[in-house]
């Protein structure tokens, strides 16, 4: 079963599509349920290799390796050079991620419920975007990965732009065209790699890039090279996570996407930026990543900063969860720049701990705007006399958000915070303003929404399939906050291999 398991995992969601090709347009609850039990499939692959991880067993035994591309044979080149392989493979923090994913598709899969035009083609788009999703995390070679990385574009690009509001064609084009350059930049830089080393494969570039060995030419990487691909793979990643100032198109998607996308793309595929950074920045150029570290805890501070005091002053609720993303992205940049086992353990925490807390928020919100038919902070008020449930969860919601303890993004942020001090004492000085700007907004929109003097019309309280979302992810980010070790164990493979013991 272990050999095929990862690639049914990865592409189990092509079942969904295929089932929907043959649903009628005019079936829309028959389209809803297809692509809902499409997402299941990988929810239980996730959990069955979860379990088996839990169970004492190693990831190893989930690889696969089979001949691909081979590029032809060369005078004098070993055989094996320019040799493509399809190869999946998963270590603790790509199973956590993996798990992460599966979980936020299935929950926006109900989100979409309230899609009432072309839910067909809705489905089978999210269904595609999941795969390229699930594949970026498994894949073992750069060719793959860029192969799934690529997959989630065309994807995105369609689910923002014709489900959105009434700029979502814009905020389209404005993902696609920022992305599309990332792209572009990785393409290259990955080229590079290949054309130099004669191989894709992740475990064989370390070996060239970071222990010193020769390529297969008999010849070292110049440093120069080194330098030039490792900034091109930064700023690729970069605008993916997105640092300032690369962040601008993130907040159009926040603001003009369905809840459901904005739940894949905030709690997901964001976290693909900060995966890469992980993964490629700092796995194949450790040297080149602490030469640059102090440079990337500025970044974070400012990513932090810049987007708490943005997030203050904003009057629609979606802008202001937009701008707080930005913000604690600063925090997964910050832990990193640390380059310490608290502060790379915190930023590891953050990928997860927002995905899920970002992902309530919306779907949260997501309800008040079907409710009430906007998200302008303004306009809303005194929601916890007329719907009390929808309003207590979204103060739970808010002060996970805000790093209260025992939930998870305390553990995150204490962590990151806590290596930065001991790295860089005065840019953690700096930073932490940022946490006393985050309750403020937090609880400025929160309270603005719920307690506020004006009132809105009564309407019903949350019911039905909404509880499980809710129920999931707020249980969740309880888990790992009580229980940090949960999320611990699983990435202290990860954590040891780029130096954090």
């Amino acid at each position: 079963m272990s050999s095929f398991l990862l690639s049914f995992f990865i592409f189990s969601p092509l079942l969904g599509i295929v089932l929907l090709a043959f649903v009628p347009k005019t079936k829309e609850r028959a389209a809803r349920i297809v692509g809902l039990l499409g997402t299941l499939l990988p929810l239980g692959s996730a959990l069955f290799i979860a379990s088996t991880y839990a169970s004492g067993k190693s990831l190893t035994m989930f690889a696969e390796k089979v001949k691909w591309i081979q590029f032809g044979n060369f005078p004098g080149v070993e055989k094996e050079l320019f040799t493509i392989y399809y190869e999946l493979g998963i270590d603790g923090f790509s199973l956590v991620m993996m798990l992460l994913t599966a979980l936020l598709a299935t929950l926006a899969a109900i989100t979409a419920f309230s899609i009432t035009k072309h839910v067909k083609g809705f489905y089978m788009l999210l269904l595609m975007l999941e795969i390229g999703m699930l594949g970026v995390f498994a894949a073992e070679n750069l060719l793959l990965f860029f192969v799934f990385f690529e997959i989630t574009l065309p994807a995105m690009f369609l689910l923002v732009g014709k489900w959105g509001k009434f700029s979502s064609e814009k905020a389209a084009y404005s993902y696609l065209i920022y992305n599309g350059i990332g792209s572009a930049i990785l393409l290259i830089a990955f080229s590079i790699l290949f054309a130099k080393a004669g191989t894709t494969n992740i475990t064989e570039l370390q070996a060239v890039l970071v222990r010193g060995k020769l390529t297969a030419f008999g010849e070292l990487l110049p440093d120069s090279l080194q330098l030039g691909l490792f900034l091109a793979i930064m700023v690729a990643f970069m605008i993916k996570l997105p640092v300032f100032p690369l962040h601008r198109w993130m907040v159009n998607v926040h603001v003009q996407a369905h809840p459901a996308i904005v739940m894949l793309h905030a709690g997901v595929l964001l976290k693909i930026g900060a995966y890469g950074i992980v993964r490629f920045g700092m796995g194949l150029f450790p040297e080149q990543f602490e030469k640059f570290a102090f440079v990337l805890g500025i970044l974070g501070v400012i990513n932090l900063l810049y987007g708490a005091l943005l997030a203050l002053v904003q009057t629609d609720f979606r802008k202001v969860l937009a701008y707080s993303s930005i913000s604690h992205m600063g925090i997964v940049l910050i832990g990193l720049a640390a380059l310490n086992a608290a502060g790379m353990k915190g930023a590891l925490f953050q990928v997860v701990s927002h995905g899920l807390i970002a992902a309530l928020l919306f779907f949260l919100l997501g309800i008040i705007e079907q409710r009430f038919g906007t998200s302008d902070i303004t306009k809303l008020g005194g929601l916890a006399k007329r719907v009390p449930i929808l309003s207590g969860f979204l103060l739970a919601g808010s002060m996970a958000s805000l790093g209260l303890p025992g939930m998870s993004g305390f553990v995150s942020e204490f962590l990151a915070f806590l290596g930065l001090f001991q790295a860089h004492p005065i840019l953690a000085a700096a930073g932490a303003i940022g946490i006393i700007l985050t309750a403020v907004y937090v609880l400025r929109a929160v309270m603005q929404v719920t307690f506020g003097q004006r009132e809105c019309e009564a309407k019903s309280d949350m019911h039905g399939l909404e509880y499980i979302p809710v129920l999931i992810l707020l249980a969740c980010i309880l888990i790992i906050g009580i229980v940090p070790d949960v999320l611990g164990e699983p990435l202290r493979d990860t954590l040891q291999s780029l130096g954090g013991r």
